[in-house]
């Protein structure tokens, strides 16, 4: 019984796109949480600063390509799409592992952030409305542990060599664009036609209504954000950590966060999203802050399954709040903007983080991005809820 749930859970279709997102996502959190941080620094001397820069370069053509994919979407099928970003993608892991000069290297980090965006919001478009709350908790739980397998399997073959490292996520990258070329062409994004301009029009409706959340939405990238450059190197030098003792602290993080997605997913249905952001939030404010002010592995690690429990929390709640704004036959767009907004945040905040850092040290950094996300959490606290989509009765007709 319980594998025939399992195979009529998604369409062939839809499994192809989830392995192609698994793969995509093991490439960018390579890339974003060791290769560039730490090859970067170790293999090319480059500072944190420029480390940083490349960072925003990736989420600078991420939060473009996001905001267009809308368009593209009613012009272009989704093999063209999706095969088209995988191939400048690509080109950009080939070139970051070739050039000791910055500014090609921060291009290179650019280019390959081009590749990123389009199959997840494909995979966004074919969620169907009746299996949602199901079929999203499987896309994240996927994204989740392509994000993390990737730094965990790359911090292990860092500690062999850089070139070795190079040549795994090259790999990856080729083995996504090749399953992207059994994408069918007739496949479309199942979207209703409407012209572009009552889209923007319809979306800027959304984005008044939901005015209370945009803050949350640009400052909790902001924070994320400005810990990707500084991570590993914390790690390594205030934490005291290996690279494989990092990638275990990785592990642990996801490891909770994955299994926690679905069961707080259901709960936040029944529950209200509210407490759960708010709890989240502030408990992963607290981790972080924790983070800097102890002196052991155990804690280490103790501090790193917190993060991983709040991330649970907060991360099936927000996407339902965000999902209620969507507006109907317009998947596409919607959640292109959406991230387009959250990416703003992820934009600027590494390199934020990254001049920071070189000005007052890594442990500034994770504090003050802490201290952000209990901010966040004691502005949603004080926010009446009820006024949202997707938070009690309101919600409910647009899920």
């Amino acid at each position: 019984m319980r594998s025939v749930r399992v195979k009529s859970l998604f369409s062939p279709e839809m499994s192809l796109f989830a392995v192609i997102l698994y793969l995509v996502e093991f490439g960018r959190g390579a890339a974003l949480i060791s290769f560039i941080p730490i090859y970067g620094k170790n293999a090319l001397g480059l500072n944190l600063d420029v480390i940083g820069l490349a960072v925003a370069a990736h989420y600078l053509t991420d939060t473009v390509v996001k905001l267009a994919i809308g368009y593209l979407m009613n012009r272009l099928s989704v093999r063209t799409i999706v095969v088209g970003a995988l191939l400048l993608s690509m080109a950009g892991m080939l070139l970051m592992g070739f050039t000791p000069v910055p500014w090609i290297f921060i291009a290179a980090s650019g280019l390959f952030g081009i590749g990123i965006s389009p199959i997840w919001i494909v995979c966004l478009t074919r969620v169907r409305e009746n299996r949602r709350g199901t079929q999203m908790g499987v896309l994240y739980t996927i994204w989740l542990v392509g994000l993390g397998s990737g730094p965990a399997v790359t911090n292990f073959t860092l500690e062999i060599g850089a070139e070795l490292t190079f040549w795994i996520m090259a790999a990856v990258s080729a083995a996504a664009l090749l399953l992207s070329l059994f994408i069918p062409r007739e496949v479309h994004a199942e979207m209703d036609y409407v012209p572009f301009r009552r889209q923007l029009a319809m979306l800027g409706d959304r984005l008044k209504e939901m005015n209370l959340l945009l803050p949350g939405m640009v400052l909790q990238t902001l924070a994320a954000g400005m810990l990707v450059p500084i991570l590993p190197s914390f790690a390594e030098d205030y934490l005291g950590l290996s690279h494989p003792q990092y990638s275990l602290l990785l592990l642990i993080g996801g490891g909770c966060t994955a299994a926690g997605l679905i069961p707080m997913g259901r709960l936040s249905d029944n529950l209200g999203k509210k407490w759960f952001l708010v709890t989240g939030f502030c408990l992963f404010g607290l981790a972080l802050c924790a983070l800097t002010g102890i002196s052991t592995l155990g804690l280490s690690f103790a501090w790193a399954l917190v993060l991983g429990v709040a991330y649970a929390a907060v991360l099936p709640a927000w996407n339902a709040l965000l999902a209620a704004y969507v507006p109907p036959g317009q998947q596409g767009l919607g959640w292109g903007v959406f991230s387009t907004v959250e990416g703003i945040g992820g934009l600027i905040g590494p390199g934020i983080g990254g001049i920071l850092a070189e000005a007052f040290g890594e442990p500034s950094v994770v504090r003050f991005a802490g201290f952000i996300f209990i901010a966040i959490s004691l502005m949603y606290m004080i926010f009446p809820f009820r006024t949202f989509r997707g938070e009690g009765a309101a919600g409910d007709t647009a899920r």
